[in-house]
């Protein structure tokens, strides 16, 4: 009796799966800190080959589970003695990620967590009323700290966005800074968006006055709208308001915009991955007016118009 031959490994076999699955689980470690050049590599990554994908979503589904707590309790009480391989290879990065995230990764944020008096997550919007009564609503993960300085009222914008309104009978104006921006706004209506070291100005009622690297000055009138950058002031514009100020009113508003936008738009209000797999999709262009509060939705509606594939995993959608 002759043994038959042993089945030839397919592209995505048991050493390709195995792989996928360190490398997935290394990258849930690396994205509780990830920054804008870790999410363009895990992008990358993911789009690479099928299986990482679904590497991706087994060990986040592992990682949301009851396993990977009591094992990480488990090696937490026995992290003096030897465990002699007794666990597979993929299971200590996975528990090392539980360890990490009960305590440091969460040092990554800390400077501007202790800075902030109010913090909203990913997909939540929060308003709320500074002490002079100027009233803030808050973007999506968004820092604000607020305090008083000399007798003014002084509102510093860490991350994120936010909208600001000062009634007409403030005895004083209320100041915003947001990294190189400091703005001062008296009976108005006005937004600023701090993102990427770049604050962007838009002003929706009265008028505001700014400040930018090395003392330069603008004011801004209704309607007007200006960047503010490490190296100074960028182009007056008029932008489109009801557009860039419709998360104001919980919507999303989009005019002819490419797609390659749309989701840029949409990962600051959706608590998980989204991820373009078809590039010649980034340019279709779409108009549409969603909910800003149901992102998942509006993904759907979207793949729908574009006749685009929709695949839904936990914290993970892909376009195809």
């Amino acid at each position: 009796m002759t043994d038959s031959p042993a089945p030839r490994p397919s592209p995505a076999g048991p050493s390709a799966r195995a792989r996928a699955m360190d490398e997935a689980l290394d990258w849930l470690v690396r994205l509780q800190c990830a920054d804008a050049e870790d999410t363009q590599a895990f992008a990358a990554w993911l789009s690479a080959a099928p299986e990482n994908a679904e590497a991706y979503v087994a060990a986040e589904a592992l990682w949301n589970g009851a396993p990977l707590h009591q094992l990480a309790t488990q090696m937490h009480q026995q992290q003096r003695r030897s465990w002699r391989g007794r666990l597979r290879s993929h299971w200590k990065p996975l528990a090392t990620a539980a360890l990490l995230l009960a305590g440091l990764c969460t040092l990554g944020n800390l400077p501007m967590r202790l800075q902030a008096d109010h913090l909203t997550v990913v997909g939540e919007r929060q308003r709320l009323q500074l002490d002079d009564g100027a009233n803030v609503l808050l973007n999506t993960d968004t820092a604000l700290a607020s305090e008083q300085h000399d007798g003014r009222q002084v509102a510093r914008l860490l991350q994120g966005e936010a909208y600001f309104q000062v009634a007409g009978g403030a005895r004083r104006p209320l100041e915003v800074q947001a990294g190189p921006l400091r703005a001062q706004g008296r009976d108005s209506d006005f937004a600023v968006r701090y993102l990427d070291g770049e604050a962007l100005v838009r002003v929706q009622r009265g008028d505001i006055d700014l400040q930018g690297e090395r003392d330069q000055r603008i004011s801004l009138g209704a309607g007007e709208s200006i960047s503010v950058g490490p190296h100074g002031f960028g182009q007056r514009q008029r932008p489109d308001l009801h557009k860039d100020l419709a998360w104001v009113d919980g919507r999303l508003v989009f005019e002819n915009c490419p797609l390659s936008q749309v989701l840029a738009e949409l990962r600051r209000y959706y608590p998980g991955w989204i991820i373009n797999r078809n590039r010649q999709l980034e340019n279709v262009t779409v108009t549409g007016n969603y909910r800003l509060d149901q992102p998942l939705e509006t993904l759907r509606a979207l793949a729908h118009i574009t006749s685009a594939r929709l695949h839904e995993y936990p914290a993970l959608v892909i376009l195809n």
